[in-house]
């Protein structure tokens, strides 16, 4: 099971040329076990992916061998208890139309096409996150083959440091074999999306940042600036063009969820989809791409977005502006995301009261340093009200503890080395371990 070295990581962005030692593809858990064992034999390190989301973070995995879990593909789903246990390789479009006609709904992202692991232990917000948080802090349970070659399940009562640690940390303290969440009872949503012209993104940004103060938690609005390519894949009315659109998500009725839309509405969009419909829709709402590309792609969470947060975003990527970035995307955050939860993981929260995410498509390697510019700009266009960082969004190596503050950090480690004192797995945001703490179990 093990690919001759080098061998090349498999990356959704396709710009990203990530190469390990080798790479193997365990199909049980005693294969994984043996490969964790094997490396450490080898005297190389481990690290895991799925998905193959966020894989350049990793930075050089020369001295590594790279357990790819895409083979672990078990699938439990207790209705009555409201809990899913997936094995790590499982993507959420096998997970959400299940859990859709049994009248549940996870707290996934955007993206169908990314693995629950990963997501999770990064983590994780999407169309629910206002009203229930995270997914990290919807874990109940997590399966982890460990330095020493035990596999481990762990929560809140056994090993709790560690199902602390991993539930924000990453892959940092060994290879996940599987994962266990609670998830929601919602049977239908007011779901759907606004299209209106590219031109009227002044009217629709401005309009959206004074509606924020007033919106509940269960109402969870992204606008989109999005230049859709000439594709196939794109819904005919919007191949091609482009577009300013509000996507959002409401755990109530129809007709409050149109009183709270309503100014928005009012700007007369050219295309409505809102509607009442089970969870499943939101896999698709944000249209994110189904296959590998090559992008590059930023972001900032900033603590407000008044007017003039509005206007210089509009200068580097509203209509008239210079290159802008294939999309830009604000998401309306705080409500849950800003509240500690009991027993939450490291990532407790998220700051920032919006998150501004840009990407663009790098169809070329001469596109590359164009396309790097026009993200930056956009960056910096709200770095004033810069609060904070989201590691899931951050696709390049980087000083990872601006991720958490320093009580948070130096806990980290101190679990890292509890755990994994000789640094052997290295998540794709590596943590080190606290020097002098090791755990007498594993030094023996």
């Amino acid at each position: 099971m093990t690919t001759p070295a080098p061998a090349i990581a498999f990356s959704f962005n396709l710009t990203a040329d990530v190469r390990a030692r080798s790479i193997v593809s365990p199909r049980t858990v005693r294969e994984v076990i043996e490969a964790v064992q094997d490396a450490r034999r080898r005297g190389l390190r481990v690290a895991a992916q799925a998905t193959g989301h966020n894989v350049a973070a990793y930075g050089s995995l020369d001295d590594a061998v790279l357990v790819d879990v895409r083979h672990l593909q078990d699938v439990e789903i207790d209705v009555a208890a409201r809990r899913v246990r997936v094995g790590a390789g499982v993507k959420w479009e096998r997970v959400t139309p299940r859990l859709s006609e049994l009248g549940l709904a996870a707290l996934h992202g955007s993206s169908p096409d990314v693995g629950i692991a990963g997501y999770s232990l990064g983590g994780g917000i999407g169309w629910l996150a206002r009203k229930h948080g995270m997914q990290a802090n919807a874990v109940t349970a997590i399966e982890i083959v460990l330095a020493d070659g035990r596999h481990v399940r762990t929560d809140h009562v056994t090993e709790p440091e560690l199902f602390w640690a991993l539930r924000g940390g990453n892959g940092n303290f060994g290879v996940v074999t599987a994962i266990e969440f609670a998830v929601q009872p919602y049977a239908e949503l007011y779901a759907g999306a606004m299209f209106l012209p590219f031109e009227r993104a002044p009217e629709v940004l401005h309009t959206w940042s004074q509606m924020l103060p007033g919106l509940p938690e269960e109402l969870m609005t992204w606008v989109t600036l999005m230049h859709f390519p000439d594709d196939p894949m794109v819904p005919e009315f919007a191949r091609g063009g482009s577009f300013t659109i509000v996507a959002g998500a409401f755990l109530g009725d129809e007709d409050e969820g149109r009183e709270l839309l309503a100014p928005i509405r009012a700007l007369g969009p050219v295309v409505d989809t809102f509607q009442m419909a089970p969870p499943a829709v939101l896999g698709d709402l944000a249209m994110d791409p189904p296959d590998p590309l090559p992008y590059d792609l930023g972001h900032q969470l900033v603590g407000e977005f008044p007017a003039e947060a509005v206007e210089r975003l509009l200068e580097v990527a509203g209509p008239g502006s210079d290159a802008p970035p294939s999309m830009v995307q604000l998401r309306h955050m705080g409500g849950a995301l800003s509240r500690v939860m009991p027993g939450a993981g490291a990532r407790a929260t998220l700051p920032g009261e919006v998150c501004v995410l840009a990407l663009g498509v790098v169809p070329e390697p001469a596109m590359a340093a164009p396309v790097r510019s026009a993200i930056e700009r956009v960056e910096q266009s709200v770095a004033r009200w810069h609060a904070g960082d989201y590691p899931n969004f951050v696709e390049d190596p980087t000083d990872v503890s601006r991720f958490f503050d320093a009580d948070t950090w130096n806990r980290l480690r101190r679990v890292k080395a509890a755990y994994d004192p000789y640094d052997v797995f290295r998540g794709n945001h590596p943590i080190p371990p606290a020097a002098g703490a090791r755990d007498q179990r594993l030094a023996a």
